[in-house]
């Protein structure tokens, strides 16, 4: 599901909470952070991908207020040589080039100075565990995040050894990189901080909170290509709608998401 979009700010996005880093001598350099508010992290070679799509809507709006803080760290500058080389070719042969453990571990002491409390550091990896609500849940509740977005082959196992990296997957599939996937992550929870979607029924009442998908949602017209609103909707019965509202999510969850139907009987018993 999707949240109501806002109208787009004016002014630019919280550009104060946001710093790429873009030469070598500005590691040093410190920007003061908004106390007490989350913040996510983010390792990348393409630090100009963001804030991309969360510079927009409820994310956007909630980066301008300071709801939420993001920063980027762009790989390149901690790269070796005079070309700043961030990869290498895999031991043992293979096609493909893999992110230097050198070059990760120098990025990530840069990005972990300074983190406080609960702050996991996140690796985006196709082997990694599916995200879902619960773990968006988690994230929510801490301090901050540091995620590292891979590229080409993947990252050198040492650094995720060394760190206890936790590894984390967008879903069954490989992409390009980590980038868009990191995005998905911060977007889903970020809406969970108070004050971020204005209505905190809204986070109560959608897909995945009881663990059953969503209802089917209706707004006007009233009658579209032939289609009426479910009579039930427009009675303004409110415990009828609840009931119909629980049966329709029921039916739903049982024919797309047995995984989740059964989960669902197994808590409810």
């Amino acid at each position: 599901m999707s949240d109501d979009p806002v109208s787009k700010p004016a002014r630019s996005h919280a550009r104060k909470a946001i710093r790429p880093v873009l030469q070598p001598r500005e590691l040093i350099t410190s920007t003061p952070d908004l106390h007490g508010v989350w913040k996510a992290k983010i390792i990348t070679l393409f630090p100009g991908a963001f804030p991309g799509v969360l510079g927009e809507s409820l994310t956007g709006r909630a980066l301008q207020d300071g709801l939420w803080q993001l920063e980027t760290i762009d790989l390149r500058p901690f790269g070796v040589g005079k070309h700043r080389n961030v990869d290498d070719t895999p031991a043992g042969g293979g096609a493909g080039m893999v992110l230097r453990a050198d070059v990760l571990g120098a990025a990530i002491d840069h990005a972990t100075e300074g983190t406080h409390g609960n702050w996991p550091l996140v690796y985006l990896s196709p082997r990694g565990k599916p995200m879902d609500q619960a773990m968006m849940r988690r994230f929510a509740r801490c301090d901050g995040i540091t995620l590292l977005c891979g590229r080409f082959e993947g990252v050198d196992q040492r650094v995720l050894d060394h760190y206890a990296i936790e590894e984390v997957s967008l879903g069954d599939f490989v992409m390009t990189g980590g980038e868009i996937a990191a995005q998905a992550l911060i977007d889903a929870t970020v809406r969970l901080i108070p004050g971020v979607l204005g209505n905190e029924a809204s986070t109560e009442e959608e897909s995945f909170t009881s663990g059953l998908l969503e209802h089917p949602q209706y707004t006007r017209p009233a009658e579209w290509q032939g289609r009426a609103i479910p009579e039930v909707l427009m009675s303004g019965h409110h415990g009828r709608v609840a009931q119909w509202r629980q049966q329709m999510a029921e039916e739903i969850t049982k024919e797309r998401r047995p995984d989740l139907w059964t989960a669902y009987q197994t808590k409810e018993g």
